[in-house]
């Protein structure tokens, strides 16, 4: 397929820059594969749409403040957006412009930067960094958020369950759910499970290449615990239903599901590149529940693969018209 195929026009003003003041106010936009139709309500409603015996997946990873800023041996100012933890004070990182050397931070801290493989290598000095960061780091907020992260985004770009750190960006689909409404969806017989897919740069890394297939997703790392392939799998074979709290969840359980027969998923921890788009056919998921994504992401082409290209495309146009908002702190969509 063509990249071109996944392109939309989205004005400026639909693009969130600032979450709702509830989560739970959100829009929710509801695609029923089957009809080939969508129609509008708000996030809360969700609980109408899940049925007892359905177990819902949730992402429990924890954002860390990832983005560092510092100053340079020669005076000058610098950023470090801190990727993935190699070892103890070692992370590979991305800067902000072409640099090596040494960067003071706040608190006395000492970062030495030096090129690997296209991104930084950053070794920190003294005690361990991860201490430290929500003293000295900030949340690093998406390219499309145009202003500076400040102490709301420490709550709100966080989902209300997260416990396990180690993401760069939130895996922005659970940002709606609340205590309140995880609990009527236990309360009405559904079953709600964890895993953990620390969610990384490749989030937002574009597409380059013109034909799709030929991009290449970067490797990231999930955890699923014995509790969750279980309930998992005993779903899939009694024939209930299993609904992905966004992306990150459908490429752990679909990635988990290619190491085994038939439509079950195992436990433990694993490494993914999986790449889902159109044509792909789903082993494990039987609804989805996802944000409103940016053009040619990748995100967009898991939800389109799973909902169909047109109904997403037309959902998507619907949603810009009735004054959808766009985005990570955006609006929501459940397909099923």
């Amino acid at each position: 397929m063509k990249l071109s195929e996944f392109d939309y026009d989205i004005p400026q003003a639909r693009i969130a820059q600032h979450p709702l003041p509830n989560r739970e106010s959100s829009r929710l936009c509801v695609l029923n594969r089957e009809s080939d139709m969508f129609e509008h309500r708000l996030f809360k409603d969700i609980v109408e749409f899940l049925k007892p015996g359905d177990v819902l997946v949730l992402n429990n990873t924890k954002v860390i403040p990832a983005r560092l800023y510092g100053t340079r041996a020669s005076g000058g100012k610098t950023e470090i957006l801190l990727l993935k933890e190699l070892q103890e004070n070692v992370w590979e990182a991305i800067m902000k412009g072409a640099f090596k050397g040494k960067v003071s931070l706040k608190g006395g801290i000492t970062a030495h930067v030096s090129p690997s493989n296209g991104v930084a290598r950053v070794k920190f000095e003294g005690e361990n960094i991860r201490g430290s960061l929500d003293k000295i780091g900030v949340m690093a907020l998406p390219p499309y958020i145009k202003r500076a992260a400040g102490k709301t985004d420490t709550e709100r770009y966080q989902t209300v369950y997260a416990d396990k750190e180690g993401a760069i960006a939130a895996p922005t689909a659970g940002l709606h759910f609340t205590d309140k409404i995880i609990n009527a969806i236990k309360k009405k017989g559904i079953d709600v499970r964890m895993l953990t897919l620390h969610v990384g740069y490749g989030t937002f890394k574009p597409v380059r290449s013109d034909d799709i297939k030929n991009h290449v997703m970067d490797v990231e790392s999930y955890e699923i615990s014995k509790e969750t392939a279980g309930a998992v799998n005993l779903a899939k074979a009694e024939g209930r239903r299993v609904i992905a709290v966004g992306t990150t969840v459908t490429r752990a359980l679909e990635a988990s599901a290619s190491g085994c027969s038939g439509r079950r998923i195992k436990s433990g921890q694993g490494d993914t590149s999986i790449f889902i788009y159109p044509g792909y056919e789903f082993r494990v998921i039987d609804a989805l529940v996802t944000n409103f994504h940016q053009p040619k992401s990748t995100p967009m082409m898991l939800t389109s693969a799973f909902s169909g290209l047109s109904l997403l495309k037309k959902a998507y146009a619907g949603a810009q018209k009735t004054g959808y908002r766009f985005f990570s702190y955006g609006d929501a969509m459940l397909v099923i």
